[in-house]
C-alpha cells in the first residue's frame, strides 16, 4: 500500500468509525457488533502507526487520552456563560410567565429541557473541527479542558457546519459508570465520590486525560455561545439543528404553548425522574423565539427570558436499627445500615450505604440514631446526616470491627487507603464473593449457578474454591433446595459449557484487582493464551494501549502468586480453556446468511436462550437488532406472550419466526 492509499483508507475508517461511534453514543442504536468496531479501529490504528503524519484530527484513535498536563489553562468567554434565576414552586413559575408576557405583550411558546446534574461546558468548533472545551468557571473565565472533553466519545471531533459555532451543554456521569466507578475507588481503598455530578466535574479537571478516558462520560447539548448560524431564530430550530450536525441532544425536550403545560410538564418530571439513567435536578424553561429572548434582555446576574425549576430534595427521615457488614471479593469491608423501612422516590429503602469507617466518624453514626437519607434515581440510598435533636440519650456509638466479620483475621489499612481490609486469601466471604463473580454473566456466565446455588454450595463445603465447581457432581447437587433432577443436571451442563470459554471471560472472572471486562478483552487480544499472559513483563503490559500502570502492576502482582499458579494448573488439567478464541467474521468461515444486513426484533419470553444471547448471535452473523417494529424490520422473532411487537410485525406483513426457527438457525452455523 504506498502513501496515497493509505491515506484514502485511513479517511475512509475515520469517517465510518466516526458514523458507527455516533449511532452507538448518540442514537443508543449500533448497526454493528462491537468486535467489528474493534477490527476496523484496530485497523486505523497500525495505519496510523505507519503513517502518522497523515492522522487526521478527527480519528477516533485521537480519544484515548494524551500525555498528563502540567495545569489548566484559563479560557476567556466570548458570549458569558450565565446563570440563571431559580423555581421553587407552581406560583413562581406563573410569577416568571407573568413577567415575560409583561415584558413582550404578545403570545410566548417555552421550551422546557431536563435539567441534568452535571458540569456545564463548552465546545469550540472551527471549519468543522473541535479546537477548544471549557469549563463554566465564573461565568466569564473558564479553564480549558479540551484533552479531557476529547475523551467522551458523545463529543463529536468533526461536524459538517464549517462556520465558527461554539456549543455549551452539561457533562455528566451516567447511573451505571457512577455505581462502577465507586465500587472500583471502594474495591482499592480510593475515597468514594459523593455522587455522579462530584464525579463527572472530578474526572474532567484531571491533569491525566488518561483517567478521564475511563469515566465512560456523557454530554448533553443544551445551548450556544458563539453562534454565525443567523437564518435560525428559535431555540427549538437550534436544537434540531444541533442534532443534525451530530451532537447529542437529551430527546426529553418539550415545545410549551402556555404555562399550564409547562407546570404539567415539571410535575410529570418530579414524579418520574427516577427512571432515568442519569441525574437531572430540575427543569429549565425558556422563550423559544430568540427575538423575543432578545427583547426581554437580562438583568445583571441572569437572562429575563429562562428560568430553572429546581426539585425539591428527594429525602426521607428513618432510623438506625443496626450496621451490618460485608466482605468484598478484593477484602474490602463495607457497612450498611439497616433501617426502619421508609419510601424513597418510588420504592422502598431499608438499607442505605456508610461507605467507611470515616464517614461513620465523620455523621457520628450511632444505633438508634433518626437520620436523613437520600436516594436520587437508581443509586444506592446513602445517610446523609443525623437529626441530633432527636437524641435521646439510648443511642449507642458504633464503631467499626477490628477484625473481619467472616473469619477473624485482623483487619488493616493499605498505605493511604480509607478502607478497611481483610487479607485472608482464604477468608470464606472473599472466597464466596469471589465465586459469584466468576459465574456471573460477563465472566464465565454460569447459568443457574446463582447467589442462592453458591451459598448453599459453600455451606454443604461442596466447593471452597473456583476449581471444585469443575470437579461437582450431579448427585452431589440434588440434596439442594429447589434442585430438582433436571435443574441439577443442567446445571452441571452449564458449567462443562463453561470450560469452551474464551480467555477473556476466564480473566475477567478470575477477579485480578483492576482489570475489568474491557482490560480483560484487550489482554486477551494481546497476548493469546494464559501461558504468555503469565510471562508477561510489567514493561510489556504497560506498552499495551489502555492498560495503565495500576492495571500492569496488578497483572505482573497477580500471576506472581503461588496459590494462583496452583490455580490455573488444576483448571488447566480439568480442562478449562486457556486460549483466546477470536470471533469469527465473514472472512474467517462460513456464516449464516440468514441475518446479513437485516433488521431483527426479539420479542416475548425465549424459552431455549437469553435475549442477550439471540442478540449476540444475530450481530455476529451480520444482523441488526433493534427494539421496535417499523417498516425498516426484516424480521421478527416472537417467544411467548409476544405483545404490541408482534401485532405490529403482522400489520406490516413482516416475516414472523418462532423459536425453533431460530434454534435451526443457530444449529445450522455450529454444525
Amino acid at each position: 500500500m504506498n502513501k496515497q492509499e493509505a491515506k484514502e483508507k485511513m479517511a475512509a475508517l475515520v469517517d465510518q468509525l466516526n458514523i458507527y461511534a455516533h449511532e452507538y453514543y448518540v442514537l443508543d442504536n449500533p448497526s454493528i457488533p462491537d468486535a467489528e468496531y474493534d477490527k476496523k479501529y484496530q485497523e486505523l490504528r497500525k495505519l496510523e502507526e505507519a503513517y502518522p503524519d497523515l492522522t487526521f484530527p478527527h480519528s477516533p484513535t485521537k480519544r484515548v487520552g494524551g500525555e498528563p498536563l502540567e495545569g489548566f489553562e484559563k479560557v476567556e468567554h466570548e458570549v458569558p456563560m450565565l446563570s440563571l434565576g431559580n423555581a421553587f414552586n407552581e406560583q413562581e413559575l406563573r410569577d416568571f410567565h407573568r413577567r415575560v408576557t409583561n415584558g413582550l405583550h404578545e403570545e410566548v411558546v417555552y421550551v422546557c429541557e431536563l435539567k441534568i446534574d452535571g458540569l456545564a461546558v463548552a465546545l469550540t468548533y472551527e471549519n468543522g473541527q473541535f479546537v477548544r472545551g471549557s469549563t463554566r468557571g465564573d461565568g466569564r473565565v473558564g479553564e480549558d479542558i479540551t484533552s479531557n472533553l476529547r475523551t467522551v466519545r458523545s463529543v463529536p471531533l468533526y461536524i459538517p457546519e464549517q462556520r465558527l459555532l461554539e456549543v455549551r451543554g452539561e457533562a455528566y456521569m451516567p447511573h451505571h459508570s457512577f455505581l462502577k466507578l465507586n465500587e472500583i475507588r471502594e474495591e482499592s481503598g480510593e475515597p468514594l465520590f459523593a455522587n455522579p455530578r462530584n464525579a463527572a466535574a472530578g474526572s474532567l479537571r484531571q491533569l491525566d486525560p488518561r483517567i478521564a478516558a475511563t469515566r465512560n462520560l456523557d454530554l448533553f447539548l443544551f445551548g450556544y455561545g458563539q453562534w454565525t448560524i443567523d437564518e435560525i431564530q428559535t431555540h427549538s430550530g437550534r436544537l434540531e439543528y444541533l442534532k443534525e450536525q451530530g451532537f447529542k441532544i437529551n430527546k426529553e425536550w418539550r415545545k410549551c404553548k402556555t404555562i399550564d403545560e409547562v407546570i404539567e410538564y415539571v410535575a410529570y418530571w418530579t414524579e418520574n425522574r427516577g427512571s432515568l439513567p442519569y441525574e437531572i435536578d430540575g427543569i429549565v424553561i425558556k422563550v423559544d423565539d430568540l427575538s423575543q429572548q432578545e427583547t426581554l434582555g437580562y438583568t445583571a446576574r441572569t437572562p429575563r427570558w429562562a428560568i430553572a425549576y429546581k426539585f425539591p430534595a428527594t429525602e426521607a427521615i428513618s432510623k438506625i436499627e443496626d450496621v451490618e457488614l460485608s466482605v468484598g471479593r478484593t477484602g474490602v469491608v463495607t457497612p450498611t445500615a439497616i433501617l426502619q423501612p421508609v419510601f424513597i422516590d418510588g420504592s422502598t429503602v431499608s438499607r442505605a450505604t456508610l461507605h467507611n469507617a470515616d464517614q461513620i466518624r465523620a455523621l457520628d453514626i450511632r444505633i438508634g440514631d433518626t437520620v436523613i437519607v437520600k436516594k436520587a434515581g437508581d443509586i444506592i440510598p446513602k445517610v446523609v446526616r443525623v437529626v441530633i435533636t432527636e437524641r435521646t440519650g439510648e443511642e449507642v456509638p458504633y464503631e467499626m470491627p477490628t477484625h473481619c466479620p467472616a473469619c477473624k483475621t485482623e483487619l488493616v489499612h493499605l498505605d493511604d487507603e480509607v478502607a478497611l481490609r481483610c487479607m485472608n486469601p482464604d477468608c470464606p466471604a472473599q472466597l464466596k464473593e469471589g465465586l459469584i463473580h466468576f459465574v456471573s454473566r460477563d465472566a464465565m456466565n454460569i447459568d443457574g449457578l446463582g447467589e442462592k446455588v453458591i451459598d448453599q454450595l459453600f455451606r454443604e463445603k461442596l466447593v471452597n474454591s473456583i476449581d471444585d465447581l469443575y470437579r461437582l457432581k450431579k448427585e452431589q447437587l440434588l440434596p439442594l433446595q429447589r434442585m430438582g433432577e433436571k435443574s441439577a443436571s443442567n446445571l452441571i451442563l452449564a458449567i462443562e459449557e463453561s470450560k469452551k470459554n474464551s480467555l477473556e471471560k476466564l480473566l475477567f472472572g478470575l477477579g485480578i484487582r483492576h482489570i475489568g471486562a474491557k482490560a480483560a478483552q484487550i489482554l486477551a487480544d494481546e497476548f493469546e493464551t494464559m501461558e504468555k499472559l503469565q510471562q508477561a513483563t510489567y514493561d510489556q503490559l504497560v506498552a499495551i494501549n489502555e492498560i495503565g500502570e495500576k492495571m500492569a502492576d496488578a497483572v505482573v502482582h497477580y500471576f506472581a502468586q503461588e496459590k494462583v499458579k496452583e490455580l490455573l494448573e488444576r483448571l488447566n488439567e480439568l480442562g478449562v480453556n486457556m486460549s483466546y478464541e477470536r470471533r469469527q467474521t465473514d472472512g474467517d468461515s462460513e456464516v449464516s446468511e440468514i441475518f446479513t444486513n437485516k433488521t431483527v426484533v426479539l420479542t416475548g419470553k425465549l424459552e431455549k436462550f437469553t435475549r442477550r444471547e439471540a442478540k449476540e448471535f444475530i450481530e455476529s452473523n451480520g444482523g441488526k437488532v433493534t427494539s421496535s417494529v417499523s417498516k425498516n424490520t426484516d424480521l421478527v422473532i416472537a417467544g411467548d406472550a409476544s405483545g404490541s411487537k408482534y401485532d405490529q410485525a403482522k400489520k406490516l406483513s413482516i416475516p414472523i419466526w418462532d423459536e425453533s426457527q431460530l434454534e435451526a438457525a443457530i444449529k445450522g452455523v455450529s454444525t
